[in-house]
């Protein structure tokens, strides 16, 4: 039986998680698996936070140079998070020709064409199942599961702080700032929640996923992102009457006038696969030419679900002797002469405030007519308010004339203000 040594670079939720995993299944793995995969060294500066999980005092190290250089390791899992000293230890662990396994999607959505680079040096396998999505297994899906098939269309829900805030607004009524702040107090939100709120988590994980669905190097500053952070309740109510429920999508779309990959809020239609999807929980669904439409759910982020696309990792590189790398050119940038859209098509909600005199809404329908923007649903709320809130929703336009056309009517004597302005995409 083929013994294989693991180290894990910190024992945080994850690698906590991560070591459990691997020891109570150890024998199990064994049995199924055909191989002997044992934890013979952890990187923590805590040390009884090590030996709390039965972790010998001898295979607790606070120096990677004696973790990468320990000839019982062969696969190095990496669980730290952030930039540094995350990217330093990984690069150690590749050039040593350990190959390394990693959960941290913000060093790999920015440094993957570095890391690869190094691992194909010394021919040390790089894996990343738990960068994205948490315990879906949405990496192995694109790169061993949907080969037969030239992927259109990637739609996710990637970020469970977000997912579990607009829940709750939506269920409750509430605002924003009063679930995240629940949010705060149970651990799903980070003290500075702007990498999950405004949308950063999201985009990490589109770069990543959109790369590997449409084979060509999508940047992070190809990504257009806004988050959830402006979010009113009366608009998720607005948009329940009208039968849409509102989530933070990644769209990634591979036309054939280029690639189109956004993060923001968007309303899709309550009877969607993606609609029911709530609370922490995360989902992905994916068009493929040959298959069609295809949906994984389950849960995007915990100790035991990201544990487990970790380990999962651990066996893949334990038990396939081939490495496997992009499937395109894997550089810093996209490649010469990728065309990215920006001014990409939806549908689109508004909101706005206007005075309750006759000729307003013909002045906004006179305006939107002009940016070629027709009006599929209308609502006009209040009655015998000097100020009242119009709702509309047009058919699919371009985001440049719906913006052009905000800014005109924005401006209009008439207008108040303008509220919101929501893309619908299902």
């Amino acid at each position: 039986m083929k013994n294989v040594g693991v180290a894990i670079l910190g024992l945080g939720v994850v690698g906590s998680g991560t070591y459990k995993i691997l020891r109570d299944h150890r024998e199990f793995y064994r049995q199924t698996q055909g191989v002997d995969i044992s934890v013979e060294s952890v990187l923590e500066i805590n040390k009884q936070k090590a030996l709390a999980l039965g972790i010998e005092e001898s295979k607790i190290s606070d120096n990677i140079a004696e973790v990468v250089s320990n000839p019982n390791v062969d696969i190095v899992v990496e669980v730290i998070g952030g930039v540094e000293p995350a990217k330093s230890f990984v690069l150690a662990a590749l050039h040593s020709g350990k190959s390394v396994v990693t959960s941290n999607k913000e060093l790999f959505c920015k440094y993957w064409h570095e890391l690869e680079r190094a691992a194909k040096r010394t021919n040390a396998g790089l894996y990343f199942e738990a960068s994205c999505v948490g315990g879906v297994p949405i990496i192995r899906t694109l790169i061993d599961g949907m080969q037969a098939n030239v992927i259109t269309d990637l739609t996710g829900i990637i970020n469970g702080t977000t997912n579990y805030i607009l829940t709750r607004m939506t269920r409750e009524g509430a605002d924003y700032a009063t679930v995240l702040k629940d949010a705060q107090a149970l651990g799903y939100a980070e003290a500075n929640p702007s990498a999950d709120v405004e949308g950063y988590d999201a985009a990490y994980k589109l770069s990543i996923l959109s790369s590997l669905a449409f084979h060509t190097k999508v940047p992070l500053d190809k990504v257009y992102r806004e988050g959830i952070s402006g979010i009113k309740a009366q608009d998720i109510a607005y948009g329940d009457e009208l039968g849409y429920v509102l989530k933070l999508l990644a769209i990634g779309k591979n036309g054939g006038k280029g690639v189109e990959v956004r993060v923001h809020p968007a309303f899709i239609r309550k009877d969607h696969p993606l609609a029911s999807v709530n609370d922490s929980f995360n989902a992905v669904y994916l068009k493929g030419d040959s298959v069609g439409d295809i949906m994984l759910y389950g849960r995007g982020a915990g100790d035991f679900p990201t544990g487990s696309a970790i380990v999962s990792d651990v066996i893949y590189a334990a038990t396939h002797n081939d490495v496997k790398y992009a499937t395109f050119k894997n550089g810093a940038q996209a490649e010469p002469g990728m065309k990215f859209i920006t001014d990409f098509r939806s549908r689109y909600y508004i909101r706005f405030t206007a005075k309750d005199k006759a000729g307003v809404l013909a002045k906004v329908a006179g305006i939107f007519a002009k940016y070629n923007i027709s009006i599929v649903d209308l609502i006009q709320k209040g009655e015998d308010c000097e100020n009242i809130p119009i709702i509309l929703i047009t058919h699919e336009t371009n985001e440049y004339s719906v913006r052009r056309a905000l800014d005109k009517i924005a401006a209009l004597e008439d207008v108040v203000s303008v509220d919101s302005m929501i893309r619908v995409e299902a």
